[in-house]
């Protein structure tokens, strides 16, 4: 069927070669950007109301199960994207092994973990700028702090800080890695002052009642959790930007796994141990338990580390899809406009306005907790559309050159992907039908536009 042709892996490498973009990146580039992409809402936000509606203290072991999931889900990227180092992710690896419509499909689901996700950030990130400016006795408008579902008019501070990130974006690859590994240094700090301040407010009363709606509100929580843990992603979308990707990719994706795991563990332990589960329902748990202790410097540092924490989220996240759009574009499935390199910065300029703008007008006008739960799905097919095309090459094509083995291949991404499934039967029951009406939207597009105007159709005709 040529709903399913599949690109040659020397037609992906040529493409990238052709492409355009300037190989700047090393490994520890690759890390910083990966702990950007995913350290941010899923700590500072997300951590709070996991705990308070689904898992209770036991979000640990919610953030655990999600970590081994991403951590085997982080192999078999490794393995792809070391024999693949080529912009677009989970796309251009579905497209070389299991073929078009699929790739679509995941190309689909890596932009809705994006865009939805960074939808999510502007406004978590709007919500730490509003406490710190109330902090300090600056209160701005309702009316313009506010999204109309919830009785304003515009989110104005996630609007700009949306637009604000995509100025910086277009500046260049290289340019943005050394703001993010910046503020990836400021947030890591924070988290650091946080673990410090918490440790002398720690009662254990408050995990008497560890697992308070049973297993299955751990399991939702941990599908829940997968939007903190997506950006790892947006390091194998910067395969064609990498110095060395065979070695560098691989050392970027597992590392920065690791260590937002560990971190996302003890800073879940630490903050449900300083207040009751159920008070964390809001926007800012971390700085709200510290100020509920009386530790205002901490709450501060906190707040601002939040602050910068969900600006290196946003940073990669849209960076990450601009190069799967560019990649879609290169091989004729969306328009050719998200292909253009800008001549100054060689940056796919068009599509991070596109997506600065869409993300702008979600995070200003339409409340994001639906969106935040679609995110983690769209991530979770993601990795189901990878663990499968590691398995089905390592069939077809056995002696293929891997610079990088996934362990213990057939093992690993079986759990993956019967993980991720059983995970996204989970999150159905919270919002089935807006991930449905999603799915159904992006097949349409592609029977409407990418099908025909696909270049491997235009080479069969």
């Amino acid at each position: 069927m040529s709903i399913l042709r599949k690109k040659l892996p020397e037609q992906t490498t040529k493409g990238s070669e052709e492409g355009g973009l300037k190989k700047t990146l090393n490994a520890f580039d690759l890390i910083m950007l990966g702990i950007g992409a995913i350290i941010g809402v899923g700590i500072f936000v997300i951590t709070g109301t996991v705990a308070a509606k689904y898992s209770g203290p036991a979000i640990t072991v919610s953030f655990m199960l999600a970590g081994i999931v991403c951590i085997f889900t982080a192999l078999a990227y490794a393995e792809l994207s070391s024999m693949l180092p080529i912009a677009g992710g989970a796309y251009s690896y579905s497209y070389v092994v299991l073929g078009e419509v699929f790739a679509w499909l995941a190309g689909s689901c890596v932009i809705m973990i994006n865009v939805f996700g960074a939808s999510t950030v502007a406004s978590g990130w709007s919500s730490y700028v509003v406490g710190v400016l109330k902090y300090l006795g600056v209160n701005l408008p309702e009316a313009f702090i506010t999204v109309p579902a919830q009785g304003g008019i515009i989110n104005l501070p996630a609007v700009l800080i949306s637009l604000l990130i995509s100025s910086v974006l277009i500046r260049g690859t290289k340019e943005s890695a050394l703001v993010n590994t910046l503020l990836v240094s400021v947030k890591i700090g924070a988290i650091l002052v946080f673990v410090v301040a918490a440790i002398p407010h720690f009662d254990p009363i408050n995990w008497e009642n560890f697992m308070p709606n049973g297993l299955d509100g751990v399991l939702i929580g941990t599908g829940a959790l997968f939007l903190a843990y997506s950006g790892f992603d947006a390091v194998a979308s910067s395969a064609e930007e990498c110095k060395n990707p065979n070695r560098d990719l691989p050392i970027g994706i597992i590392g920065s796994v690791l260590i937002c795991a560990i971190l996302y563990i003890i800073v879940s332990g630490l903050l449900t141990g300083i207040v009751p589960f159920y008070e964390l329902n809001n926007s800012e748990p971390m700085a709200y338990a510290l100020r509920k202790n009386g530790s205002n410097f901490g709450y501060a540092l906190v707040a601002i580390g939040g602050i910068t924490g969900m600006t290196t989220v946003m940073m990669m996240q849209l960076y990450g899809t601009s190069r799967v759009l560019f990649s879609m574009a290169r091989d004729g499935m969306i328009p050719k406009f998200f292909n253009v390199i800008h001549p100054k910065f060689a940056t796919p300029h068009l599509g991070i306005i596109f997506l600065g703008i869409t993300v702008a007008i979600i995070s200003g006008f339409l409340p994001t907790k639906t969106l935040a739960n679609l995110a983690s799905m769209a991530s979770l097919g993601s990795f189901i559309f990878v663990g499968i095309s590691v398995m089905k090459l390592r069939l077809e094509q056995p002696y293929m050159n891997r610079p990088f083995k996934c362990p213990a291949v057939f093992v690993t991404c079986t759990i993956s992907v019967l993980s991720s499934g059983y995970l996204i039967y989970g999150l159905i029951q919270q919002e089935g039908d807006a991930f449905g009406l999603c799915v159904i939207a992006s097949l349409l597009m592609y029977i409407l536009y990418g099908y025909r105007n696909s270049k491997l159709n235009q080479e069969t005709v």
